[in-house]
């Protein structure tokens, strides 16, 4: 089963949607324009992430993904941080809804590079263990050493998923090879190799390098491929992306290939074929 594992949906408005820069993406992305980019790219199932933190948006997803065979999991947005997380947390749980596998939160564009650190936000996300639900981390690389000590704040034994490999900044790839292969040392930290072309580019070499350095540093069975769909589009297409995942696997062998299309993500989400 071919999983992309990190993609999003969005009805645009200016207002809600003010850090999408490029024209081609301020418009509607709905599971109809979904599910034809996937079929034509051989993608089985994916997951969809938060792109607005809200709990409307995660009920939309959520939603969504009950009238859309495609989606197989939710990362959504819930309030970590709130004094009533605990109960807004119990909420959901209590619904039995399978479709939300784990929540992020966009500590990338929070202004204190800190803010991960915080206790509040800490309390919130020790209250995931033990729920079956994955944290993603969203940082830049400059943020990536308090993401380190994020986890190590946090039980060992709950997941968590580096999106877009840390987001590498470029002529800084040393230093953030660094960062990365610490965060690899934790076993319950798998990584989305994903968000490559926004931040490095779309030449294959360069694409390449960041693949190896994430595959050695995590191994086939914490690497998970994902699309960052509609955002990729800005680059290239989403059926070109999955060439070039495609073509970086290739050298793998077969069980190899199948954990970063795949299998990785649904272990790692809990979602069965």
């Amino acid at each position: 089963m071919v999983i992309d594992s990190h993609h999003h949906l969005w009805h645009y408005t200016t207002d809600e949607f003010g850090w999408i820069a490029d024209d081609c993406l301020r418009r509607d992305f709905d599971a109809g324009d979904l599910e034809r980019e996937i079929s034509s790219a051989g993608v089985d199932r994916t997951i969809v992430c938060e792109a607005r933190q809200c709990i409307e948006e995660t009920d939309a997803l959520l939603k969504t993904a009950e009238e859309s065979e495609a989606i197989a999991g939710v990362v959504g947005w819930l309030p970590i941080a709130a004094d009533d997380f605990a109960e807004t947390l119990d909420r959901y749980l209590s619904a039995k809804n399978g479709g939300l596998v784990g929540l992020r939160h966009v500590v990338q564009d929070e202004p204190d590079d800190e803010f991960i650190l915080r206790p509040d936000f800490m309390r919130g996300v020790r209250r995931l263990r033990g729920t079956g639900l994955v944290y993603d981390i969203l940082v830049f690389q400059r943020q990536l050493a308090n993401a380190i000590r994020f986890v190590d704040g946090q039980a060992d034994d709950q997941q968590f998923v580096l999106d877009h490999v840390g987001k590498p900044m470029p002529g800084r790839e040393g230093e953030w090879a660094v960062l990365v292969r610490e965060m690899a040392k934790r076993e319950n930290v798998a990584c989305k190799f994903s968000g490559v072309v926004t931040e490095v580019g779309n030449g294959y070499d360069s694409v390449r390098r960041v693949f190896d350095t994430v595959l050695e540093a995590f191994g086939p069975n914490r690497l998970m491929w994902g699309s960052d769909w509609p955002v990729v589009t800005a680059n290239m297409a989403y059926g070109e992306w999955k060439s070039i995942v495609d073509r970086l696997v290739a050298q793998l062998s077969e069980s190899e290939r199948q954990a970063i299309l795949g299998a990785t993500a649904a272990r790692v989400y809990g979602i069965s074929s």
